[in-house]
């Protein structure tokens, strides 16, 4: 096997060993998985191996910090293209998921629209680069057209929304999110943890919601069809932009606070505010978010407790972690003390492999030995995502 395969069956194995599913709910619930339409509701897409020279040039003539890192991250989103091994390892890691589609992060977190357009541009240029494997998608019939051909949707995303900067009328302040809408933008961060014009992020303590430019900012969202992504938003902001959205809202990629005192995670009464509206929260699988041991075993319990708690059209998943052929950038804005992604416990090799990205089947499985019939499973992974996007999402026509 080449070593990403081996690392695949690696992770596999430890999601296994602590499972330890029944021979009955194993063969069950990988059929099930690879029988469905899986739509991850947030992710960091896969990302490729560098190619060092370029960069070992970029050093050599003494090249700003930021250029380094542009083309560092450019060639971890783009790269798969680039030779047919690459090619092969990017459908290998899809096939090995059961993915058919994910919300993907494509716009660095932001307000400003170049820096936000960078990153969608790249996932563009891939999806063009591989058409045999990829298609951007923008509509729900679009993601089932991809799946009826055996291929994989990129649904974009961008980590904010793109504002003017020029502080004047709202309209002409907003006039970028019609911009984006056209170019296949589909969802978007209110905020980034930090506060911003729209309102408070989830690692701001004053929790202050949101802005009344926040909720002229959700109004055009709702207009032009493009979901409101409550994920890293404070909880305040969070349950107000459900209550003057007109649309159906998501929390993309969260757990249930009551399991997790994560500033990124969602305490019951945002829950409740975004389901009794229609929308979904999905649940990562970020070991320092979920708690507990940090391993499947975590995250299948925040969406247990989800679940049950609020219904099984409440809960879906967003693992807002990637596949990594080799290494890959990060980049994290501010948290508060203690509420880093990874410390020390969790960066340790063993049981947090069980939450790679291609252990998505697994999770299916998880869900089976919970008991969940098919439907529901089918609801939390793919279907409550699909529902919300069938709400929100329009043709961007003509103002």
């Amino acid at each position: 096997m080449t070593p990403s395969i081996d690392s695949i069956a690696e992770a596999r194995e430890v999601a296994l060993s602590l499972l330890k599913p029944s021979k009955r709910d194993l063969e069950h619930g990988l059929a099930l998985h690879g029988e469905s339409l899986v739509v991850e509701s947030y992710s960091l897409g896969l990302h490729a191996p560098v190619d060092p020279a370029p960069l070992n040039k970029l050093f050599e003539d003494h090249a700003s910090y930021e250029e380094y890192s542009q083309l560092r991250e450019e060639m971890i989103m783009t790269r798969w293209a680039a030779t047919d091994a690459l090619r092969e390892e990017y459908r290998q890691a899809w096939e090995a998921s059961g993915v058919t589609c994910m919300f993907l992060n494509a716009g660095q977190e932001s307000n400003v629209p170049l820096r936000l357009i960078k990153r969608l541009a790249r996932y563009v240029a891939l999806t063009d680069a591989m058409p045999e494997i990829l298609q951007r998608v923008t509509t729900v019939e679009d993601i089932r057209s991809a799946w009826r051909a055996g291929k994989r949707g990129l649904c974009l995303s961008p980590n904010g929304v793109p504002l003017a900067g020029e502080q004047s009328e709202v309209e002409n302040e907003l006039q970028y999110l019609r911009v984006f809408a056209q170019l296949g933008a589909r969802m978007m961060h209110l905020t980034y943890n930090r506060r911003n014009p729209l309102g408070d992020g989830c690692a701001e303590p004053a929790d202050a919601g949101l802005s009344e430019f926040g909720k002229a900012a959700i109004a055009e969202m709702n207009r032009l069809g493009i979901i409101v992504d409550v994920a890293h938003t404070g909880w305040r902001s969070s349950r107000e932009a459900a209550e003057v959205s007109e649309q159906p809202i998501v929390a993309s990629h969260t757990a249930a606070w009551e399991l997790s005192r994560h500033s990124r995670c969602k305490p019951d009464d945002v829950i409740r505010a975004i389901v009794e509206r229609g929308g979904t929260v999905g649940v990562t699988n970020i070991p320092r978010f979920v708690g507990g041991d940090g391993t499947i075993l975590a995250m299948l319990a925040h969406i247990d407790y989800i679940a049950k708690k609020f219904g099984t059209d409440a809960v879906t998943i967003g693992t807002d972690t990637s596949y990594q052929s080799r290494h890959a950038a990060r980049w994290e804005n501010v948290w508060r003390p203690g509420d880093e992604v990874y410390t020390p416990e969790w960066t340790r090799p063993g049981q947090t492999k069980s939450l790679e990205w291609t252990n998505w089947p697994l999770f299916t499985v998880g869900l089976v030995q919970r008991g969940y019939s098919d439907e529901d499973i089918q609801k939390i992974i793919g279907g409550n995502i699909l529902r919300v996007a069938e709400r929100v999402w329009r043709p961007v026509t003509a103002p």
